[in-house]
């Protein structure tokens, strides 16, 4: 609609310019043979009204198009009506004609065309009685050439207009079926990811509760290639709403901390090359909760560190997250960094323009379906922020995302309780690491964290350098790799003993430390961890939930989980079970109603799609015997309807929670916990 209002702008103001240089043309044809005085002002008067009118939209589309056409035949009236103008005219009225065109006003062209056969008689007359009508064959000629092509071209000109606009009414038709057709396959995608998903779940859950139990490999492939796949049918879901412009936005709090564990947790199943090294640099600075669409920040999180390490061969990864301070918030700033191959300029076109991958051969090395970047770009300026890529071919790539987000707590997200005065050594030799990029990237991690942390940091390439450090300052904390460690270890130990606490950055490869005050840090390591070895909080070093998250406790817990497909409940029943919840389970809507009935729940988990009668009307039949018999119930819809805007639509419905198949144990743990915490339970389980 706004392109369309802006082209008709285009339109009027070229047959404005046009008939503004014919009203020129008038005056100055007035000025040389002397005609009458006083139209020349009028003409003038009329010209800025035309623009007038224009500028300040006055009126209606239909309305001013009429003034611009009839002023336009006053004054070719006004010129016809003055001897010896036979040909002069003529040019005129096709001028007119043209401009009648432009502006779509067919009707105008009749009145255009007699207007100029009323003018050529009345120049004819004008002739004949001055006796300057030339009888001339050649004249005659002329004068019925012009008035033919007059007739021709008021003729052609109707013609393409009404061809132009059965094009129209066929673009409008076509718009139309591509309507319906993106309506459709909304649909289908809908469906489609319902049913996919539905299998998918029973092989993440099958294979999640095989681990349990034993560990083997054979299992955890087939568990990495059910978690790939229902990634990418998210992805075509979330490309295919993008190109529709149908992302919906959610608006919830959230702490900056959770998101990076969560991102902690989907890196270790993250297809990335053990060589590689993961830098996360959270600034201290960022609020610690805030307010905005949580899923889609990880996804483009994710999306950006899928990309980054998919295209790096050596070297590592860095994920910065700060914030800039605005009057309405801050805008939350998520960089990522890598030592890839790089992208050209056409490169980074090609992402801002649509789907981009960097090898479409089908012999590629790297997976995936090429949609990251473009989803990243898509959810981002859906949330009004932006994207910028700085890349060079083979050196690196650096992708920044600025979006704005509502600040609930400002204060800073990682802090140090102790009042101690805190001198840290980073100890990092660059012969531990493949690039010198990877090296620059943990020692700006350092900077940030010291500076955010208020710590006094030195940085320290040897060990010679760290006991000469020593020897002239107060040192109370030494962070370094498992190789320096290694190279240093009785040094290092003795160090220990002298009340300087020692945290070692170990590889999953490397065997732990036991020794006093030797602490040893699984990569990747970020601030939360840092804090809380400074702040003495050893026992909290390992764990992966922040103060805002705690894992919930469900023994005892009575849960009814409704779904047609028998293997998931098979798969529900397992998962929940392994939480020492009671579980019980329904096949469809009605036999839940007659459950809930006779039996009493704490939480029911809801499938959407079912035959018969859907979760929605399940769940409000529910909640209506639940009100005239006074029971407490939670109903938490449990859907492979993982569309975006689908955890608006299910909690605006009345739900008390939205868990997306396949089962993301930290996502069904965190529901959890949001629904507990407006009930209490009892000693021995179970919501009251």
């Amino acid at each position: 609609m706004e392109d369309n209002h802006q082209e008709r702008n285009r339109v009027h103001i070229m047959a404005i310019l046009v008939l503004t240089a014919l009203c020129m043309g008038a005056i100055l044809e007035n000025a040389i043979l002397d005609w009458e005085f006083w139209m020349p002002p009028l003409i003038v008067v009329g010209v800025i009204a035309m623009w007038w009118m224009h500028i300040t939209q006055y009126a209606d589309i239909r309305y001013r198009e009429n003034y611009y056409l009839i002023m336009a035949l006053i004054v070719a009236f006004y010129l016809g009506v003055h001897a010896n103008n036979f040909f002069g005219i003529y040019v005129i009225s096709t001028i007119i004609m043209g401009v009648a065109a432009l502006l779509g006003r067919k009707g105008f062209l009749r009145i255009i065309l007699a207007e100029y056969f009323l003018v050529m008689a009345v120049q004819i007359v004008l002739a004949v009685n001055s006796d300057t009508f030339s009888y001339a064959i050649i004249d005659i000629l002329r004068i019925g050439l012009h008035l033919f092509s007059a007739v021709f071209i008021c003729i052609m000109l109707r013609r393409m207009m009404e061809r132009s606009w059965e094009k129209d009414d066929e673009i409008e038709r076509l718009k139309g079926r591509r309507e319906d057709y993106l309506h459709d396959m909304e649909d289908f995608l809908v469906n489609i990811s319902h049913e996919l998903r539905t299998p998918l779940n029973v092989i993440n859950g099958m294979t999640d509760l095989i681990l349990r139990k034993e560990d083997r490999k054979d299992i955890v492939s087939i568990r990495n290639a059910g978690i790939r796949i229902s990634g990418q049918i998210e992805d075509i879901q979330d490309y295919s709403e993008i190109q529709r412009n149908d992302i919906r936005l959610e608006n919830e709090r959230y702490m900056i901390t959770s998101v990076v564990n969560d991102i902690l947790i989907n890196y270790k199943s993250m297809d990335v090359k053990k060589n590689l090294e993961f830098i996360v640099d959270l600034d201290p600075g960022v609020p610690s909760a805030m307010k905005g669409d949580i899923r889609k920040i990880r996804k483009i999180i994710l999306h950006l560190l899928d990309n980054a390490f998919k295209f790096t061969v050596e070297g590592g990864v860095c994920l910065r997250i700060a914030a800039l301070k605005k009057e309405y918030g801050v805008n939350l700033i998520i960089e990522v960094t890598d030592t890839g191959i790089g992208m050209t300029k056409k490169d980074v076109e090609s992402v801002q323009k649509g789907v981009y991958q960097a090898n479409k051969k089908r012999t590629r090395s790297t997976g995936g379906i090429g949609l990251g970047l473009s989803i990243v770009y898509g959810l981002v300026r859906c949330m009004d922020g932006f994207v910028r890529i700085e890349s060079e071919k083979n050196k690196g790539t650096t992708i920044r995302v600025s979006i704005y987000q509502e600040v609930v707590d400002p204060a800073p997200c990682l802090g140090i309780k102790t009042v101690r005065f805190i001198n840290v050594i980073f100890f990092d030799t660059s012969e531990s690491q493949t690039t010198p990029a990877v090296v620059e990237m943990y020692r700006n991690m350092a900077r940030n964290l010291a500076a955010g942390l208020r710590v006094n940091l030195y940085l320290a390439s040897s060990i010679d350098e760290v006991k000469k450090m020593l020897a002239t300052n107060k040192v109370t904390h030494v962070f370094m790799g498992y190789r320096e460690y290694r190279d240093n270890k009785s040094y290092i130990r003795l160090l220990s003993r002298e009340k300087v606490t020692i945290a070692v950055l170990k590889d999953k490869d490397s065997p732990d430390i036991h020794e006093e005050n030797i602490f040893t840090v699984d990569k990747p390591v970020y601030g939360l961890q840092v804090a809380q070895i400074i702040n003495g909080d050893i026992n909290e070093i390992k764990k992966i939930y922040t103060d805002d998250y705690k894992k919930p406790v469900l023994d005892g817990i009575k849960a009814l989980v409704v779904d047609d497909e028998q293997m998931n409940l098979v798969v529900a029943r397992g998962l929940f079970g392994e939480y020492n919840m009671i579980v019980d389970t329904a096949e469809s809507g009605r036999e839940a109603i007659d459950k809930f009935g006779k039996n009493d729940y704490d939480v029911i988990f809801m499938d959407h799609m079912m035959p018969i009668m859907d979760g929605v009307e399940a769940m409000k039949r529910i909640r209506e015997i639940a009100e005239r018999e006074d029971k407490k119930v939670k109903i938490v819809a449990l859907t492979a309807n993982a569309v975006s805007g689908a955890k608006e639509m299910f909690l605006g419905e009345g739900f008390d929670g939205f868990i997306a198949k396949p089962v993301n144990l930290v996502d069904f743990e965190r529901v959890m916990g949001q629904v507990l915490t407006s009930s209490k339970t009892n000693r021995k389980g179970g919501i009251r």
